[in-house]
């Protein structure tokens, strides 16, 4: 079977990618290959952030891999948090924080509108494509769920009355940023991968 890195330990977005890739590859995370090197995002955009992450394995490890880049904006916030939506209050992975900065700028707001977005850089024998996806939807007033990660908690999708963290994964699998565009990374790899 053949191996690809997705470049990251984060658990959640493991299991989404795997729930999409079935067992095509073996899908492997930084930790599998023994990578400890803090790759800094340094990148204004998701694209760039995403392909900082798949060049520097690529190029070390001379692995397929990807690298994903994926945020929040929103309209009314000059598409905030976006790049920074990690660390948008401060302090990379505080979710709880991150979501009340949001929810204050937004205090009295009337446009919501906001989407996620996805970005992935797959680094497939040594050739980089791209891959985007997106999910468009509004922020809720307060938070509302316990499932997922992030911003789910104020996210409702277009077409549901529900958020994001409201869902089972198989609910937000149709349709997330993330799910969006690895679907068109394994429509690729289906097509230019091993057969």
């Amino acid at each position: 079977m053949h191996k690809l890195v997705f470049a990251t330990n984060n658990q959640h977005k493991i299991e989404e990618v795997l729930a999409k890739i079935g067992n095509q590859f073996q899908l492997l995370s930084l930790d599998d290959i023994g990578c400890t090197d803090d790759i800094e995002e340094t990148g204004s955009t998701f694209a760039a952030n995403a392909a900082i992450k798949s060049h520097f394995i690529y190029n070390k490890h001379h692995l397929n891999c990807f690298g994903d880049d994926s945020g929040l904006e929103i309209d009314a916030l000059n598409l905030e948090p976006g790049v920074y939506s990690a660390r948008y209050a401060g302090t990379h992975g505080d979710h709880e924080a991150n979501m009340d900065k949001v929810l204050a700028k937004l205090e009295g707001q009337t446009n919501r509108r906001a989407r996620f977005k996805t970005v992935i850089s797959l680094l497939w024998n040594g050739e980089e494509h791209i891959f985007e996806g997106a999910v468009e939807g509004t922020i809720r007033q307060e938070r509302s769920g316990s499932r997922g990660f992030g911003y789910d908690p104020i996210f409702q999708p277009d077409g549901y009355n529900i958020t994001f963290a409201e869902m089972t994964m198989e609910q937000k699998n149709t349709i997330s940023h993330r799910a969006r565009a690895v679907e068109k990374m394994v429509e690729f790899l289906s097509a230019n991968g091993p057969s």
